[in-house]
């Protein structure tokens, strides 16, 4: 039997719990990757490369979120497409998203290297940690390819109800990452460098393993070189729904930009120090990544459960998975965010030796207040996540860009104007709430449009 028709018959907690656990463990895991890498650097190399991977990190990111992007909006092709019964056009869409990948990763790869002094100072690359930067950054990119091949297949698995396989492209590089930290840069004493090749190796591992699984023929999709030729109306699709994602990311690293040059600004006029100040802001920054894998899972896997039922007319299942996945989300969030509180104090001492005073000393405001508004941040990962999964690319793009890109990026401008250096800090929950707000109430719309929808199917079948 096919495991995407499951999406339509399995009751919702099940579907909801079978879905985002393993996406959940799997995100746990590669962000613990993250952590346990600056744990690495932080106490074997310095405070140096902590900042250095927090520059240099959101460029590979944005680099590769085009798999992402293009798993994402394709995955919700798919998904409809198997809800719709409709096979054919379930693997052209498949076979579409790898040609449209290797094709402009390539691009991006090209200009990455022949650009990459100015990127990675427009990124916040000054001072000391330049040189730090730039050896990280030129071996990343080495496995970039690798990385995006691999976030494009995870969406694609979770699409046909194969989510423990899609654990598994993000648990295998995590594992490998942690194992070649400690060999690379303990045992070899490496430094920077041993972490970017850590890094590389994994994604690398994660890539590999993608394709060797699709080509075991184990998979409802099917790699296909005769649908590689790009088809206009799907790529068109892709690119609209995967907009949502890439602006996302995009959002983000501009972000990145104006934070790392507000924190190193206003962290000399502080006296804390520029390079500092990018480092303290590393720290809520790599936890920040670890503590929401629980959401993140939530919302991954919420996705092609609301696609799948949309595609088949279900919207009642649509709605109660919506409403299940607000539920859990608040509790979790809620529970996050008191041992984020609590633990405010202790964090810090994780990732730096006892001589790295400054981190220690300013980093626990940094993630108290940083995570202060934690639970809503749900509204804004479902609403996006619901209108990606029915189709609907405005509506999604709009919500994904409401923290980052609409608040939290001039607030990081405005606030320090009126509050000094802590004024960052106070700009993360502010655009918490803010984004909440807005989400919510497009929410509120999609649920009343699915009622109508519900009545006007319900009427034709009468008839």
């Amino acid at each position: 039997m096919s495991k995407s028709k499951d999406l339509g018959t399995r009751s919702i907690p099940q579907l909801l719990a079978s879905q985002s656990i393993p996406a959940a463990i799997g995100f746990m895991v590669m962000t613990l990757n993250m952590v346990v890498d600056t744990i690495f650097v932080g106490q074997y190399i310095g405070k140096l490369a902590i900042g250095a991977i927090s520059v240099v990190m959101p460029i590979s990111f944005l680099m590769s979120s085009v798999g992402m992007a293009i798993g994402i909006g394709g995955s919700s092709i798919v998904s409809r497409a198997f809800g719709a019964k409709d096979q054919e056009k379930a693997q052209l869409t498949f076979n579409n998203q790898i040609s449209l990948t290797l094709i402009l990763i390539t691009i991006i790869l090209a200009g990455g290297y022949i650009f990459y002094e100015p990127i990675i100072t427009l990124f916040g690359a000054q001072g000391d940690l330049f040189s730090f930067s730039e050896s990280y950054y030129l071996i990343t990119l080495l496995g970039i390819p690798f990385l995006s091949l691999a976030m494009m297949a995870n969406n694609n698995l979770r699409a046909e109800g194969k989510p423990r396989v899609a654990m598994l492209i993000l648990i295998i590089p995590s594992v490998v990452n942690m194992f070649m930290d400690w060999v690379l840069i303990v045992l070899f004493d490496m430094g920077i460098e041993g972490a970017a090749w850590a890094t590389t190796l994994s994604n690398v591992a994660a890539g590999s393993f993608m394709i060797f699984y699709y080509l075991s023929g184990k998979t409802e999709l099917r790699v296909t070189p005769s649908l590689f030729r790009l088809k206009k109306n799907i790529v068109n699709e892709i690119t609209r729904l995967g907009l949502v994602s890439l602006m996302r990311q995009g959002s983000i690293s501009l972000l990145t930009i104006v934070l790392n040059h507000s924190l190193f600004y206003y962290g000399n006029q502080a006296g804390i120090g520029g390079e500092t100040a990018i480092s303290i802001y590393a720290i809520p920054n790599r936890i920040a990544m670890f503590a929401f894998f629980p959401l993140i899972g939530l919302s991954q896997g919420f996705i092609p459960i609301a696609g799948f039922n949309y595609g088949a007319q279900s919207y009642k299942r649509v709605k109660e998975v919506v409403r299940l996945a607000i539920v859990w989300g608040l509790i979790i969030a809620g529970f996050l965010t008191l041992l984020l509180l609590l633990g405010s104090n202790f964090i810090p001492t994780i990732f730096a030796n006892e001589q790295e005073v400054d981190l220690l000393h300013y980093a626990p405001q940094a993630i108290f207040v940083i995570f202060f508004a934690t639970p809503v941040v749900i509204f804004q990962l479902i609403g996006s996540s619901y209108y990606q999964a029915i189709g609907k690319a405005m509506p999604a793009l709009f919500l994904a860009l409401t923290k980052q890109f609409f608040f939290l990026t001039p607030f990081v401008l405005i606030f320090p104007l009126f509050a000094g250096f802590e004024g960052i800090w106070y700009a993360f929950p502010a655009a918490d709430i803010m984004s909440a707000l807005i989400c919510y109430y497009f929410l509120r719309i999609g649920m009343k449009k699915l009622d109508t929808k519900q009545i006007n199917t319900e009427t034709s079948l009468a008839n």
